[in-house]
């Protein structure tokens, strides 16, 4: 492999480092308030990088997951600087929004190879829909066709029967002509072998057939909920003119919202504004917020997961669900799960595959409620696209937090905004 040109990285996971003859100029804009780098947060450090990145004359740069810990705002600007890079981009990223706006290639890495799709994300799934169109297609003539040629078979192994019982009841007759009853039977037996060979040659044209695949789909649950789960509030969670300070800064002042029953509502707002501090409020039922006492609420943090790692996943699921083990099959089987993975132990799975893991948990969990911070976070985008129809036909009221633009679009019907110290509903 040639490199013929200077490129510049933006790791995710690697560690910042402060390089003072770079240009900042790019710093303030980003939002990053100060460098020290022993206090910096996850987003100031993804912002740092990006900068560092952007500010060096180079002909190419390598991002991975460069919209990582940014905010709506931090990624609409780092968007804007992309969009006029002039060198090549190359970028791994989950977000379907950036995507849209910056790529114009796409390469799908799967099962060991790469497939190269001209256009942004969007094009790349009309062009994946063309492809499990074309493939829906030949897999039906392949399943008409094989189902013909194995009908044809067993009607030529049939007449073979037959005439193999034609055969042996003429063999027990006396021939009342010399020699009639040998060439009888060599006619009866030339029969036979005919039907028997046909069967055989349309059964190598089986064989010839090979295998198409059925393409794939995402398998669909109907969410249900118990009777003792129902609640008949039509604003299971109510903040009324609600307070918060957090160390010296006021978060909220004055502040109220309401949560409709039934509906998937997103909090935004950029980042320190005070999302995740709103849903611990309502986790410590915190003084100005009401909830509905029937109220049986669930919650996905960004870390701090905890789970019994010697437990295999069937197992891990089925722990206060009342969904049988077909339905949790096919929850798992939507998140990306092999048939293979349902009886591993939570200890060899990868960090990702256990946040799928208690995510599919969750929604299947004795709730009526849920409360979820950021759960796109480290999610490929088919589990993503897969959470989202699961969390649309979620029987419950969910309460989210999420940057991802394509997320808010396609699963809120109710949004507010952290602006100002308070909770704007947006709409």
């Amino acid at each position: 492999m040639n490199r013929l040109g200077e490129l510049a990285y933006i790791p995710q996971l690697d560690e910042v480092t402060l390089q003072v003859e770079k240009d900042f100029a790019l710093v303030g804009k980003l939002g990053v308030e100060q460098l020290d780098i022993q206090t910096m947060s996850g987003g100031e450090e993804t912002r740092l990088k990006i900068a560092q990145a952007l500010s060096a004359q180079v002909h190419g740069i390598l991002a991975d997951e460069p919209t990582s810990h940014l905010d709506r705002e931090g990624i609409d600007f780092l968007i804007g600087q992309l969009k006029y890079f002039t060198g090549a981009l190359l970028v791994i990223s989950h977000d379907r929004y950036f995507l849209d706006e910056i790529v114009d290639k796409i390469w799908e890495l799967k099962d060991g190879k790469i497939t190269e799709y001209w256009g942004n994300y969007s094009d790349y799934l009309r062009q994946k829909e063309e492809e499990r169109k074309s493939q829906a297609a030949e897999y039906e003539q392949f399943i008409a066709e094989r189902a013909r040629l194995e009908r044809a078979a067993e009607e030529k192994r049939k007449q073979a029967r037959k005439i193999e019982q034609k055969a042996k009841g003429a063999s027990k007759k006396k021939s009342t002509e010399g020699g009639g009853r040998l060439a009888h039977q060599k006619s009866i037996g030339s029969k036979e072998k005919k039907m028997h060979n046909a069967a055989k040659s349309l059964e190598h044209r089986i064989a010839a057939l090979g295998n198409v695949e059925a393409p794939e789909d995402i398998r669909r649950i109907r969410f249900r909920q118990s009777k003792a789960l129902e609640l008949h509030n039509p604003y299971p969670i109510v903040g009324t003119e609600i307070n918060k300070i957090f160390g010296d800064k006021a978060l909220f002042e004055n502040a109220s919202f309401q949560i409709p029953l039934g509906a998937k509502v997103a909090l935004t707002g950029g980042n320190g504004t005070g999302k995740t501090t709103l849903i611990q409020m309502i986790l410590n039922h915190e003084e100005g917020i009401s909830i509905s006492p029937k109220a049986k609420i669930g919650y996905f943090a960004q870390n701090g997961y905890k789970y019994n790692s010697n437990q295999n996943v069937m197992e891990f699921m089925q722990e206060d669900c009342d969904y049988n083990i077909s339905e949790i099959r096919s929850v798992l089987a939507s998140m990306g799960f092999k048939q293979n993975d349902i009886g591993k132990s939570l200890s060899v799975l990868s960090g990702g595959e256990i946040i799928k893991l208690l995510l599919a948990k969750m929604l299947m969990g004795r709730y009526n409620i849920l409360l979820m911070d950021e759960p796109s976070n480290f999610l490929d985008i088919p589990s993503l696209e897969a959470l989202e129809i699961l969390m649309k036909e979620y029987a419950g009221t969910i309460v989210f937090i999420t940057h991802d633009k394509r997320l808010l679009e396609n699963v809120a019907d109710v949004v507010y905004e952290i602006r100002d110290k308070k909770i704007n509903l947006k709409h």
